[in-house]
């Protein structure tokens, strides 16, 4: 956004500002930011079995689905103009190791539910989540040793499963792990595996925030961690010229879309993500920003609906060209239903 300068007003009573608030349709006229259904993208949590719909404890309102259930859901999803789902897995206990190694299976959670939905609804979007925290025994997104959590190794892990997910029918693979020069190393991969369209969706500026754990209830990797934090790899909250240095190198890597993770307690940072350098943005409204909003409104402490809309209209306003929200669906059948 250019800098500008405000034209000369007339004083009161000449200048009257509330005039274009007096109406609905004046205030619709005069909205300087929209959101729209265009603009979300539902994150699902998946699991094992069939039939079953398991309800995340910290997140009313999201169920964790079987991949029979989530056909129909994303079928939903489609249906109400949501262009695509982001997809998280809960991986079983035993099949998660030191070394990851289900990331990479072919027949994992995930590659069966993207061959699954690709299969129904080809023209639905499907992103899928480059890190190890839902396969590994400890938690965390890369391999560790002797408790550090290994860059270069895990680059090579983290290549093969990008691959494995295109392989699936992945649309657009997302780096989440933070690791140093991974955009790089998944690019490489890609290309020399023939997926030269995949799309790289980079967490960019990715911080070490204490809003994430309901999802990591979500994706059972809360226990495994045992209360280590991830302010080795993931950026300090303090910070917004090291994002804008995360941003400028994932861009320099290849990556096709950047984005911010969380949302609200970081809007400065989408904002000059945007302006410092005109490329997709996107903004992760994560699960203890969802699940605050949805605990006061179930308590009658505020108006969930219209908080929740407010908040993603705040992350447009900001900079942001589309947003991962938990309430896409919900925000998108309400929207529907107002037409």
């Amino acid at each position: 956004m250019l800098p500008r300068t405000l034209a000369p007003q007339a004083p009161f009573p000449k200048t009257r500002l509330r005039r274009l608030r007096r109406t609905s349709w004046l205030r619709r006229l005069a909205a300087e930011t929209r959101l729209d259904v265009d603009d979300l993208i539902q994150p699902v949590f998946i699991h094992e079995g069939r039939g079953r719909r398991e309800p995340v404890a910290a997140m009313p309102g999201v169920d964790r689905l079987t991949v029979d259930l989530l056909v129909p859901y994303a079928e939903r999803c489609l249906e109400a103009g949501i262009p695509a789902l982001a997809l998280f897995p809960l991986v079983p206990a035993e099949r998660k190791s030191e070394g990851a190694e289900e990331a990479y299976n072919p027949d994992n959670l995930i590659c069966r539910a993207m061959r699954a939905l690709k299969r129904q609804l080809p023209e639905l979007g499907l992103i899928g989540d480059v890190a190890l925290d839902p396969y590994t025994t400890h938690g965390h997104d890369g391999l560790m040793r002797e408790g550090v959590v290994l860059n270069d190794e895990t680059l090579v892990v983290l290549q093969r499963q990008a691959v494995c997910l295109a392989e699936a029918g992945c649309d657009v693979v997302a780096p989440s792990d933070m690791m140093d020069g991974r955009v790089a190393a998944v690019r490489e991969a890609l290309d020399r595996a023939g997926f030269d369209q995949v799309v790289i969706l980079a967490y960019a500026a990715k911080y070490a925030s204490s809003f994430y754990g309901p999802f990591r209830e979500a994706v059972g990797s809360k226990d495994a961690l045992g209360g280590a934090d991830k302010s080795t790899y993931q950026m300090a909250p303090a910070n917004v010229e090291e994002a804008l240095r995360e941003v400028a190198l994932d861009i320099a890597e290849g990556a096709d879309i950047v984005m911010v993770k969380p949302g609200l307690p970081y809007l400065d940072v989408v904002r000059a993500v945007k302006e410092q350098f005109g490329f997709p943005t996107f903004v992760y409204q994560v699960s203890g920003e969802y699940a605050m909003i949805q605990a006061a409104g179930e308590r009658g402490w505020l108006d969930a609906v219209a908080a929740m809309e407010e908040c993603l209209l705040a992350f447009k306003r900001a900079g942001a060209d589309a947003v991962l929200t938990y309430a896409a669906l919900a925000v998108a059948e309400r929207r529907r239903g107002r037409r």
